[in-house]
């Protein structure tokens, strides 16, 4: 296990060059994974991401039986299937605060069928899964809240789903969406399945990688839009044989963000023009905000042309990596407004409230609404203690402050609880350090 300091405290940095090799994608590893157990055959999965999101996932599916091995020390898996039915039906699961594992856990687990608890640290406890539970129990599952209702813990017991149409709200989180899509193969048998969405439907994008995965793993889903999807009789999945985790496009905003803030070029290696992430259109925005992007098969580049133009954006398709452009609005000519981003307020933290909280230890002046934020940057960055609230992206988000871009120069930042982004990419730091000429001390 890394090492980590109770801080780290992070110098100015005049330039940001370089190039990143990102980590696995987390939405894409989790689903793979997921996907890899409950299909028929052997799936050797390459460039799985090594967090602590997927360890859990990985712990998780062990505990019910699934057989997996690493290979070697590298970042490639062998999963070997089950088929459908996990072969434990009845575990105690500890899932941390990895909303990728236990939102599609849960509905896989309570459409097969088996005796299970599903818990996690604190934080996971106040993250909501109400919407998902009551999609699941109204077609015949038996899920129970142990502790507060609407969120984790649940006791799963075997209930009789018998679903032919199911509905589900769509503005709290897509993984509602996505849970019940990874398990409607089982619930569609006999009769086709069709899942409707309730009301807006958010992180669109995310929805898009579920179905690209399940068609890999051989399950078509038909769409109306974002408002229906069907799955037809009889369908399964079955391996691939071999899959490939794209480069977490996420991660990929950090670094690309250095390069329009502090000259670049800076260059992600891992994903490209052929990314079936949303997040790679966080690079619309830096170009909206003056930087030069170059896109690859494999790579994408960004590098600065001057002082960043503020925006005003909605950020419903891209709510992880819009973090990513809060920071980076410290550096633009004005004030940023951030709209749409109410999902912020349910993932690892508040983000919102964490996010204001933040800036304005920098010197920004910061209006924070439910589901907005709207950004004024300071003539100069104060050096900040920045808390972390043990969420990874805002530990990574505000390493950019450290920066000298066009508009002002960077801060001496101190980062708590530096840890934190062993969730999705434990050596971030060192990354960030690589291309911001050393300012890791």
């Amino acid at each position: 296990m890394k090492h980590y300091p109770h801080h780290l405290d992070l110098q100015p940095a005049m330039h940001a060059a370089g190039s990143v090799q990102l980590p696995g994608s987390k939405s894409i590893s989790n689903r793979t994974l997921l996907l890899a157990a409950l299909a028929e055959g052997t799936t050797h999965i390459k460039d799985l991401l090594a967090s602590d999101d997927t360890h859990v996932m990985l712990m998780a599916l062990q505990k019910l039986g699934l057989k997996w091995e690493q290979v070697g020390e590298g970042r490639d898996y062998i999963v070997h299937g089950v088929g459908g039915v996990f072969p434990v039906h009845q575990a105690d699961l500890f899932m941390g605060n990895a909303g990728t594992a236990i939102r599609p856990l849960t509905a896989a687990l309570a459409v097969i069928g088996g005796d299970y608890t599903l818990h996690g640290v604190p934080r996971m406890h106040e993250r909501p899964i109400g919407d998902l539970v009551d999609a699941l129990n109204a077609v015949g599952a038996q899920i129970e809240y142990t502790g507060i209702q609407g969120y984790p813990p649940l006791h799963i017991r075997r209930g009789h789903v018998h679903a032919q149409r199911l509905s589900v709200r769509g503005n709290v989180s897509s993984q509602f969406l996505t849970a019940l899509l990874m398990a409607s193969p089982f619930m569609a048998r006999e009769h086709a399945v069709t899942i409707e969405v309730v009301g807006e439907l958010i992180s669109k994008p995310y929805i898009e990688i579920t179905l690209n995965l399940m068609q890999r793993f051989g399950v078509t889903v038909q769409r109306d839009g974002w408002q229906s999807f069907t799955v037809s009789p009889g369908m399964r999945y079955t391996s691939p044989g071999a899959i490939r985790v794209e480069g977490d496009a996420s991660s990929a905003s950090y670094f690309l963000a250095a390069g329009a803030i502090a000259g670049g070029p800076v260059r992600v290696e891992g994903v490209g023009k052929d990314s079936i992430q949303g997040d790679v259109r966080f690079i619309e925005t830096l170009e909206k905000m003056g930087a030069t992007i170059t896109v690859g098969d494999n790579w994408i580049e960004a590098k600065s042309n001057g002082v960043l133009h503020a925006i005003d954006e909605d950020f419903n398709h891209i709510p992880d990596a819009a973090m990513t452009i809060a920071v980076a609005a410290l550096y633009a000519n004005g004030p940023s407004l951030l709209r749409n981003i109410g999902s912020w307020r349910v993932k690892e933290t508040d983000r919102i409230a964490a996010m204001a909280t933040e800036l304005r230890k920098l010197g920004a002046k910061v209006v924070e609404g439910p589901d907005f934020l709207r950004i004024t940057p300071p003539q100069q960055l104060s050096a900040a203690t920045i808390d972390t609230y043990d969420d990874h992206r805002m530990a990574m988000c505000f390493s950019l402050a450290t920066l000298d871009g066009a508009a002002r120069r960077g801060s001496k930042i101190r980062i708590n609880d530096p840890k934190c982004v062993a969730k999705t990419f434990p050596d971030y730091f060192e990354a960030f350090a690589k291309i911001a000429q050393n300012n890791l001390i």
